[in-house]
């Protein structure tokens, strides 16, 4: 058992949501990393954060829409953060996204 896991439940969650916020932070600093090079890299990007955002928000009962969750996570309109940041991805870009969903799917 390590030290995180013997924190009090209030504690452990302040940190996790701490940690959460400065991931937000970390992503909008670094606008040119695509959401398809975190997909490639770490099979998650800004939408996947913003989904499981509002799946916590449903298991709490709460309501959340997925355009709200993805503002938050971006820090502004999803449609205005694409059409300022967002690159066409790169034939290289997409044939890489597609090896690593061949090899997931051999994985699994």
């Amino acid at each position: 058992m390590s030290a995180f896991d013997e924190l009090d439940p209030t504690t452990r969650t302040e940190l996790e949501a701490a940690a959460f916020r400065r991931l937000l932070e970390h992503l909008d600093d670094n606008k040119d990393v695509q959401n398809i090079d975190l997909m490639i890299l770490a099979d998650f990007c800004r939408n996947c954060l913003s989904k499981w955002l509002v799946a916590a928000a449903d298991a709490k009962d709460k309501s959340l829409s997925y355009e709200e969750a993805r503002e938050y996570v971006y820090g502004i309109p999803y449609s205005e953060w694409k059409e300022l940041y967002q690159g066409k991805a790169t034939p290289e870009q997409l044939a890489a996204l597609d090896a690593r969903q061949a090899r997931k799917g051999t994985e699994e």
